[in-house]
């Protein structure tokens, strides 16, 4: 790895759990940001605004702003943007991010007329009931395009492992014989947005994430250095079932300002 200038972090899992920091967490973030590296926070959360994501954090006192958070919605928005302009787009998420999908058309889809071009899917919650799981294959069936933001099987909340949009995903794209185009981690153009948003080449960028293979195997396939910490989601048997190694495993992001000291001294 070559001298590091900037550093990618999850959210979920590895600076907050139900969005109340892990000791250690503000210091280590503090101390990243006064030693002059680039930061870019980097989520798959799709239950809040990249300004709402900013405010809880920065509540929480992490220094952090709107600018240094890139999330899977607003990486939906440019990508359905550029691959389907114009569509009009039906919903189906738990939690309201429309302010960061502004520039799409977004359908009601309980007017009996909606009939959308792409089925977005978000991060799942009460709102994925068989009504609208059903409605989004019916809109499959006739030939609505599948995007999806993401397909974590799960997350950790305060209450222990919750399932996640992947569990449902997989069932829709089964039946409507199709397949999701994914919007947010682990795609390399998501990666490649957050290292453009820090200014990186991908040899001198670290990621820091709680799922090996969506946060830290997909980074590192792409040129990144990847580190595994063992909180949020992060179990021993999926450690050892991955499809690779990850570069460097801390047992929390407390210990990442150690590590990236121990880099710039070689």
């Amino acid at each position: 790895m070559e001298s590091v200038r900037a550093v990618l972090i999850d959210i979920d899992g590895v600076l907050t759990v139900s969005w109340e920091p892990l000791p250690g967490a503000v210091e280590a973030l503090r101390r990243i940001r006064e030693s002059g590296l680039g930061v870019a926070l980097v989520t798959n959360t799709t239950s809040r605004t990249r300004a709402s994501i900013a405010e809880a954090l920065a509540g929480a006192g992490f220094p952090v702003d709107d600018e240094d958070i890139l999330t899977a919605p607003a990486a939906t928005a440019a990508y359905v943007s550029d691959r389907f302009p114009g569509a009009r787009c039906s919903l189906l998420n738990s939690g309201d991010i429309r302010e960061d999908l502004a520039d799409l058309t977004l359908l009601d889809d309980a007017a009996p007329d909606a009939v959308p071009d792409v089925v977005i899917v978000g991060g799942a919650g009460p709102e994925f009931d068989y009504a609208s799981l059903n409605r989004a294959f019916g809109h499959l069936q006739r030939g609505a395009r599948l995007v999806a933001m993401h397909r974590n099987l799960y997350w950790r909340t305060g209450q222990g492992l919750q399932l996640d949009t992947g569990a449902f995903l997989a069932g829709l794209e089964q039946a409507a014989r199709t397949e999701a185009e994914i919007t947010g981690k682990p795609t390399p153009a998501f990666f490649e947005a957050a290292l453009a948003r820090v200014r990186s080449a991908p040899e001198q960028a670290v990621m820091v994430g709680d799922d090996i293979e969506s946060d830290v195997l997909a980074a590192q396939r792409v040129g990144i250095t990847g580190v595994l910490v063992k909180t949020g989601k992060y179990l021993p048997e999926t450690h050892q079932a991955a499809s690779g190694r990850p570069d460097h495993v801390l047992e929390s992001v407390a210990d990442l300002p150690a590590l990236l000291d121990s880099v710039a001294r070689r």
